[in-house]
């Protein structure tokens, strides 16, 4: 059953299609295309939570449209075009309401069985294991930083691409054994680019880019694309430049928000972070969704007007 109401979607349904959900998205094969729906679906500790947060999946779909266009000439991408009204999948026009401003027609591409991480700053998993090895994933760092320090450049930390559970650090030589040494370096600089370029985009509009997951995947024909979701509330950590402050965790514009709610829990011995989720309060949904607007906003600079409106 399809759910929309006020605005929210948490699971697709297309009469003739077998999605494959993922935590968030909704993947249809399309023969030629790829159809990738963003629902308003959220997950944290790799457990979706039974709480979904109105327009997330629109802010996810077009802050990645936003990313994809500017990056346009640096790197081939997956991206065909958002659905909108004017321009629905030949044979899914009945189920256009499920689609408009959230779901992505793209092309078809082998993943790159690496998360690409990318960090600017040392922050969560990435200052636990500087305070233990002074290191991040075999990358030696200075010492003295402090948590939310930025460092001295970007580093290149992939994780396993896990079908279920955790993301696993890597090294980049581990990356290697497993996508090749040269994919693995090619990836890494590629990332590191992307990062830099955005970071750098992205303080001139008031938002630090602590750090980002990139995916990349290869068509028939041998070329390396971008591909998934680009520099999300979901896939990174945004904070106010004017409030960054070193020392301690800083505001964001991200689903961290939903995070320490749920450590709240995890403190009180109410939830051990094994599914099921638990609900989310109606206080830190409206917050949690209100972040993610305003991250769309101050990176693109256009007001967003819910799944109907797309940027162009």
């Amino acid at each position: 059953m399809v759910r929309i109401m006020s605005q929210v979607l948490t699971r697709t349904e297309i009469a003739g299609f077998t999605p494959r959900r993922g935590k968030v998205r909704d993947v249809y094969d399309l023969g030629d295309r790829m159809l990738l729906v963003a629902t308003d679906r959220i997950s944290a500790f790799d457990v979706v939570l039974p709480t979904p947060i109105p327009d997330k999946g629109a802010v996810l779909t077009q802050i990645s449209q936003f990313w994809f266009e500017r990056f346009d000439g640096l790197v081939p991408h997956h991206l065909e075009y958002v659905v909108s009204r004017d321009r629905v999948p030949k044979g899914l026009e009945r189920s256009a309401d499920q689609l408009v401003g959230r779901a992505m027609v793209c092309r078809k591409a082998k993943v790159v069985p690496v998360e690409c991480v990318v960090r600017g700053y040392l922050a969560g998993s990435g200052w636990k294991e500087y305070g233990q090895t002074q290191s991040v994933c075999g990358v030696k760092l200075p010492a003295g930083l402090k948590q939310c320090s930025q460092l001295p450049r970007p580093i290149f930390t992939p994780t396993t691409k896990a079908e279920q559970g955790h993301d696993e650090p890597m090294t980049i030589e581990q990356a290697g054994e497993v996508i090749g040494a040269d994919l693995a370096r090619r990836v890494a600089d590629l990332s590191i680019q992307l990062y830099s370029k955005a970071a750098e985009y992205a303080r001139t509009r008031g938002v630090i880019i602590a750090d980002t997951k990139f995916e990349f995947g290869t068509t028939e024909d041998g070329e390396l694309i971008l591909i998934d979701e680009v520099l999300t509330p979901d896939s990174s950590r945004f904070w106010p430049a004017e409030e960054y402050e070193p020392g301690h965790d800083q505001p964001s514009f991200d689903k961290q928000f939903v995070r320490n709610y749920l450590e709240t829990l995890v403190d009180k011995g109410q939830w051990n972070k094994q599914p099921p989720g638990p609900e989310l309060p109606v206080d830190v949904v409206q917050q949690t969704r209100k972040r993610y607007i305003e991250a769309y906003e101050k990176l693109t600079g256009k007001a967003f007007g819910g799944p109907e409106h797309l940027t162009k």
